[in-house]
Order: C-alpha cells, then sequence, then structure tokens
C-alpha cells in the first residue's frame, strides 16, 4: 500500500546506498477490504487489497473506487528472495478527486519510468525517463517493508519515486512511535505507530518548509507480534491532498 507524495519543489539529491530489507516473514495470499474516510470519519470510498505469490514473485494490488466516480489503483511486483525488491510499479489516479489524472509505471530493470498526466486545461501529456532506481524503491509496498524492518530500530530509510509531474526519486524516513491500542469485540490490543517523513534533499529540501511545499507526514499503524500486518494509514494521496484514513473494514451483512 503506497502513500503517494508528490512534493512539487525537488532536486534529484544523490541517493545513499540502498538498506533493503530481509526477507524475515514470506509474503503469500491475501484479500482484505478496505476504506477510505476524511478525518471527519465520512467515507470516500471503498477498496481491496490483495497478494498473490509465484514463487519469489509477489503481485500486489490496492484499489480504492470513490463515490464520485474517481479512481485509485496501484499494482507492484516484487521479489522476495533473501531482500525485499520492487520489480515493477504502476499507479493509476483518475476522476474528478485528483487534480492532475495520473499514469505512472516503472520498471527497476531497466529503469523506464513513463508518466502520463492530465493538465487542469485538459491537455494530456507524457513524460519519459530512465533513471538509476535503487534497489530499496518502495512504492506500492511500504506495508510489506514495516512487516518485516526491526521494529526497535529508531529510524529505517526506504526511496520513493514521485511524480511533480517530472519523476523523482525521495527519501522516505521512517521511524517507530510507540504503541496505540485499538480493541476487536472488547478486547484490547496493541498496534505499533509509525511515522512517515518525506526527505527531499538538496536546496529544495531547505527551501521546501519555507514556502509550504514539504509534504505533511504520513502514519501507519501495523498489528505487532509474530505476524505484522497493515491495520491504519493516515496520509495524502496527492500533492496538495488532504490527510484521509485508509482502513482495514469488515463485511457487513444484511439482517434476516
Amino acid at each position: 500500500m503506497n502513500i503517494r507524495l508528490t512534493p512539487a519543489i525537488l532536486l534529484l539529491a544523490p541517493f545513499l546506498l540502498a538498506d533493503q530489507v530481509p526477507v524475515r516473514l514470506i509474503e503469500g495470499r491475501v484479500h482484505g477490504f478496505l476504506v477510505l474516510r476524511d478525518l471527519d470519519d465520512n467515507i470516500l470510498a471503498s477498496g481491496e487489497s490483495t497478494q498473490l505469490a509465484n514463487g519469489n514473485r509477489v503481485t500486489n494490488i490496492l484499489s480504492l473506487h470513490f463515490k464520485d466516480g474517481s479512481l485509485h489503483e496501484e499494482t507492484a511486483v516484487f521479489s522476495q528472495r533473501r531482500t525485499f525488491q520492487l520489480l515493477t510499479y504502476r499507479l493509476v489516479q483518475k476522476g474528478p478527486t485528483f487534480k492532475r489524472p495520473t499514469d505512472l509505471s516503472l520498471d527497476t530493470s531497466t529503469g523506464q519510468v513513463t508518466v502520463r498526466y492530465t493538465e487542469e486545461d485538459g491537455k494530456e501529456k507524457t513524460i519519459t525517463d530512465r533513471l538509476k532506481l535503487p534497489a530499496d524503491l518502495a512504492n506500492g509496498i511500504v506495508p510489506t517493508l514495516l512487516g518485516d524492518i526491526d521494529a526497535k530500530a529508531p529510524k529505517t530509510t526506504f526511496s520513493m519515486l514521485v511524480t511533480t509531474p517530472k519523476p523523482r526519486l525521495v527519501k522516505l524516513l521512517i521511524s517507530p512511535l510507540g504503541e496505540d491500542s485499538f480493541s476487536i469485540a472488547g478486547s484490547a490490543i496493541k498496534a505499533i505507530r509509525y511515522t512517515v517523513k518525506v526527505d527531499i534533499g538538496g536546496v529544495s529540501g531547505v527551501i521546501a518548509p519555507l514556502v509550504g511545499k514539504q509534504p505533511p507526514d504520513s502514519t501507519v499503524w501495523m498489528a505487532g507480534g509474530s505476524v505484522p500486518g497493515f491495520l491504519k494509514s493516515e496520509g495524502p494521496l496527492f500533492e496538495g491532498g488532504p490527510l484521509w484514513k485508509i482502513e482495514l473494514a469488515s463485511p457487513v451483512w444484511p439482517k434476516k
């Protein structure tokens, strides 16, 4: 599950050596349901998160269908051979919810990145670039990586490709902030809360907070223990977007 972070002012800072996450728990078959709400708990979208493994190759798909007909869909294919490594990624955002509808795709084996987007005047444009993509690229697999990192580590760093609309690389600085409690059928359970900060880097990283372009921090809650898993996230889905909550949803059956 990726939180799309797209600061408007970026310089391509020299990235650090990749710090890939060793595979501690093998990923497999998953099918979960999601709900997206604003901070006033109004439901904006519903969706699904699926995962299917074929040997060491895993495909994650997250889709959110908005009430106004908009769509947010991420497809991440990654390898879990000793370490997690993103192979391909595609993000589609279209509909009135998104001020700049975007179709982003990347292939880490070739470095090929393609961004198709629609400007405010309705004109469609395409940007194609070839970048040296780092091995710790986390697009679409942040919750997966959070499930395998050391929860006691004060800071973990991943790379992420964002669009401005030109593709750029930034760093995600992830730190645990302690535990929060939630309940299941009246039983109290602990969740690990992580903060996700975007490090723009370079001169732009210094200027961005001064001109209001530094994206807000995001938060992810994970179930701990021997089988960690995603519970909830809070952050923007697009540049300049509001903070929204994505949570697991349970089926509601009709009453007899």
